[in-house]
């Protein structure tokens, strides 16, 4: 598996990975609200985000070179490097369960110490996701907090997780 740039054309693929609506809030929480979610609907939330500098969108490729994962990486406070968020995780529903998850995550927390330089990263997922939080705590994250979300189809228990990489 390789970890590359994401591409505009890796929008539809991914876009096709989201079957239900319950699906779309598992890997977006509230940032889209639309499903059926279209290429062109990631596309146009990720293109203003990406100008910023701090917001990082990666596919993951199998050894063929088939769009497998993706997920990015952003900066959530303005003034602050030190610390990264990964979001919007994902991986094509014919790999899952199979270690293409670790794997990914693994290579982005080498970008994340090889290229950004930060010390600490965190995620949040939901308490409906047994699966991705297993992955999470496979690949050394820990909980750090809990809390409820209000998501336009109930209100969800988020568990936020994180990694401390300073000093690997």
């Amino acid at each position: 598996m390789i970890l590359r740039d994401y591409k505009k054309e890796d929008a539809p693929i991914i876009a096709g990975w989201i079957q239900s609506e319950d699906e779309l809030y598992r890997w977006s929480a509230d940032r889209f609200n639309k499903y059926p979610l279209s290429g062109d609907d990631i596309n146009e939330n990720y293109a203003p985000q990406i100008e910023t500098g701090r917001f990082v969108p990666l596919t993951a490729e199998d050894d063929e070179g088939n769009v497998v994962g993706h997920f990015i990486i952003r900066y959530p406070k303005e003034d602050d490097d030190s610390s990264v968020r990964f979001g919007f995780v994902i991986l094509d529903p014919s790999v899952r369960g199979k270690g293409y998850g670790k794997e990914m995550l693994r290579l982005g927390i080498k970008y994340v110490k090889e290229r950004l330089h930060a010390s600490r990263i965190d995620l949040g997922v939901f308490e409906n996701n047994e699966s991705a939080e297993r992955c999470y705590e496979s690949v050394g994250f820990s909980e750090y907090s809990r809390r409820e979300c209000e998501m336009p189809i109930g209100t969800w228990k988020c568990i936020d997780m994180e990694m401390i990489i300073a000093g690997e």
